[in-house]
């Protein structure tokens, strides 16, 4: 795209003007945003539930009423495997049915039938106190699908209702709220634990029953509150409910339907509709109509269409193989077996290794929240290679400690506690990196027109690579002992030079220098040109331009930028 200096002189002019109409930004502008920040913040008990439920088996399984429940069961490391990673199976599958259930049904009533399916996942395990391990799988499947459908939505959900100046801060709070799941669940197991006492003999079946009927109330709540709350203003425009997209994009912002803020952003959002109907109608022609069988066959017929050509298939790989790494940091294998784990490193007594468990929770939620602050200053790839060296290290530390010491931690107490601590660390290291900077990653490598297809294909390998890790890691810690963290290490420290040698740093980079990166030199331009010209038809471009001064045929939108 041409222009020059008038070219930068009309985005700087433009840049200034949609910035002095949306004033603050930063905390300020959540307080000015506050319903906005308030209906996020209730859809981000979807976050909660899905946390929740990755952090909550692991202390049930170190229980001994479940123990005894299942009938020895859980005694076998496969079956173990399959009673936790049966989860990500469903969330898998949820994940990749979400973007055609808030497509069809919208993005509000997409996470009704998600927190449905949660429910009834829920009440399904409650009813394995009289049904087995059988109940306990069917139940956990049909709850994994629901949370990660919950996962897709409600990020999705809460991006298209918050204006640009919040959006990255209310997008990120799904990932606070996640790991805030994780942490009470943690301590709930921890709580519960002394339910009827601590034997096998004492311990009543509630101490495993209750921390699973807990999610219920705020599954509850948040299915009942998601009926009072607004439809996304995307996506009522996208399917042709204009009038009512408009009322309710004001409603949100708290300004009257025809002020000047709220034109400028219904002519984005139209804008971003517009774009993507007409590039799948260039790139699907016959998948061009609106209709529910369409839209379901898009999302598959989209991603394989992301292999065909070189340059999409490198972005394939990064999105892909930068997900398989932060699941194969062992991440969920801490977080599904901590009990079982902190056991082998010396802490024999089932309530301290629940209580060093809770402590995992509080560390990685307290280190989520400089990812969330800095990201956008430092980068992506330090961060990530940082955080990958730092998890690693932890991984050979342990595994020494666990090797010298085998079966004699009652005579090296202080050799478990220092494992234990390094497994603490581990957990830091991944909050501040892996934990956040993967997602940005595989949002921001893709051009705008395979976007949502791609970072759909990343989410499928993280949640594939989830059940994986879940399935193996009894099995592994059995088996191999301290090879299990000489195996993660190893795999860690590989993530570290995927992303030193193959992923570019992603901060401030446009779509056309993306491009530049991938060897698709033209896609990006491609894009702008059409959306150049959407921009002109529906007036956008004047309106960015009213008042400025200057007069320019560039396409100046900000949201159009690579963001998440």
């Amino acid at each position: 795209m041409g222009g020059g200096a008038e070219a930068t002189a009309a985005y700087d002019a433009a840049l200034q003007r949609r910035q002095a109409l949306m004033g603050d930004s930063g905390a300020r502008a959540l307080v000015k945003n506050w319903k906005v920040a308030r209906i996020a913040a209730f859809a981000c008990i979807g976050g909660v539930l899905y946390g929740y439920n990755q952090g909550m088996f692991s202390g049930i399984l170190a229980m001994p009423s479940f123990g005894k429940h299942m009938g020895g069961y859980i005694d076998n490391p496969t079956q173990k495997g399959w009673l936790t990673a049966i989860l990500e199976l469903g969330a898998w599958l949820g994940a990749v049915l979400s973007g055609f259930v808030a497509e069809v049904f919208s993005r509000k009533y997409g996470v009704l039938i998600a927190t449905a399916f949660f429910v009834l996942g829920v009440i399904v395990q409650v009813t394995s106190i009289a049904g087995g391990h059988e109940a306990i799988l069917a139940g956990r499947f049909i709850t994994g699908m629901g949370v990660g459908s919950l996962s897709m939505i409600v990020p999705l959900y809460n991006s298209e209702c918050a204006p640009p100046e919040v959006r990255g801060a209310l997008v990120a709070l799904q990932q606070l709220a996640i790991t805030f799941g994780i942490m009470i669940s943690f301590w709930i197991d921890y709580g519960t634990n002394y339910i009827g006492g601590t034997t096998v003999e004492t311990q009543s079946d509630a101490a495993w029953l209750v921390p699973i009927c807990v999610q219920l109330g705020p599954a509850v709540i948040l299915f009942v509150g998601m009926l009072w709350m607004p439809f996304s203003p995307r996506w009522l425009l996208h399917h042709g409910r204009e009038e009512e997209a408009r009322t309710v994009l004001a409603n949100l912002r708290d300004l009257a339907p025809d002020h000047e803020l709220i034109e400028l952003e219904f002519l984005e959002i139209k804008a971003q509709s517009l774009f993507e109907k007409r590039s799948i109608a260039e790139q699907f022609p016959h998948l061009r109509e609106q209709t529910a069988w369409n839209i379901f066959k898009l999302q598959f017929v989209a991603i394989a269409g992301l292999f065909k050509t070189k340059a999409m298939f490198k972005r394939v790989i990064v999105a892909t193989v930068t997900m398989f790494f932060q699941q194969w940091t062992a991440i969920n294998a801490v977080l599904y077996y901590a009990p079982q784990i902190f056991g082998q490193l010396g802490l024999s007594s089932t309530t301290v290794s629940l209580l060093a468990t809770g402590v995992v929770g509080v560390v990685m939620f307290i280190a989520t929240i400089p990812a969330v602050l800095w990201i956008d200053r430092v980068g992506r790839k330090p961060v990530l290679v940082v955080g990958a060296i730092g998890m690693a290290a932890c991984h050979f530390i342990i595994a020494v400690i666990l090797a010298r010491n085998i079966d004699r931690f009652h005579e090296q107490p202080a050799a478990g506690w220092a494992a234990v601590c390094m497994v603490w660390l581990f957990v830091v290291h991944f909050g501040y990196s892996w934990g956040p900077c993967a997602w940005i990653i595989i949002a921001e490598v893709w051009p705008l027109s395979t976007r949502p297809y791609g970072v759909s294909l990343g989410a499928s390998s993280n949640w594939m690579n989830n059940f994986i890790i879940g399935q193996i890691t009894p099995d592994l810690l059995t088996k191999i002992n301290y090879g299990t963290y000489v195996l993660f290490g190893i795999i860690t420290t590989m993530g570290a030079g995927f992303i030193w040698f193959f992923v570019p740093e992603t901060k401030r980079l446009s779509l056309e220098e993306m491009d530049l990166i991938f060897g698709s030199e033209g896609t990006a331009a491609a894009d702008a040109e059409r959306m150049e010209e959407i921009n002109r038809e529906i007036g956008l471009e004047a309106a960015l331009h009213r008042g400025t001064g200057v007069h320019s045929t560039e396409n100046v939108v900000v949201d159009n930028k690579a963001e998440v």
